[in-house]
């Protein structure tokens, strides 16, 4: 979902390139169901998505690594400490005002389309300042 939103808001800025990957993913699904609705209503599409594990191959082409979660920026850490530098925590690129400056943002895996929703909320909240910062 992020990677869609992400790549709809910067529009195509040259020399931005948009991918996604998980610590935990298993290689090769689709998006969910509610992904899929949630981002065809906001004319996000994710077409041909299949999810993989983040690698050394995608990381050492990547300028920022943005993680949903402490613990997902703490196993790319680990696992790829020369690429240390460049992750962030999705809500650190959030307002301070809005409060959720170093939260996680949670997997809605199973929990319904409002919880989908909630998580598309929270990363539409991000976008301005992962702009701010592609840009610098």
């Amino acid at each position: 979902m992020a990677e869609a939103l992400l790549r709809k808001a910067v529009g195509g800025i040259p020399g931005i390139k948009i991918s996604s990957a998980g610590v935990g993913a298993m290689p090769g699904q689709s998006a969910s169901r509610e992904t899929i609705s949630i981002l065809e209503a906001k004319k996000a599409p994710l077409q041909d998505f299949q999810s993989r594990q983040v690698d050394e191959h995608l990381l050492s082409s990547s300028d920022l690594v943005i993680a949903m979660t402490k613990s997902h920026a703490a196993i790319v850490r680990e696992y790829f400490p020369e690429r240390a530098d460049s992750v962030s925590l999705l809500c650190d690129f959030i307002d301070e005002d809005e409060g959720l400056v170093g939260a996680d943002v949670p997997d809605p895996i199973g929990m319904g389309i409002e919880a989908y929703q909630e998580v598309a909320e929270v990363i539409e909240l991000a976008l301005p300042g992962i702009i701010n910062k592609l840009g610098q």
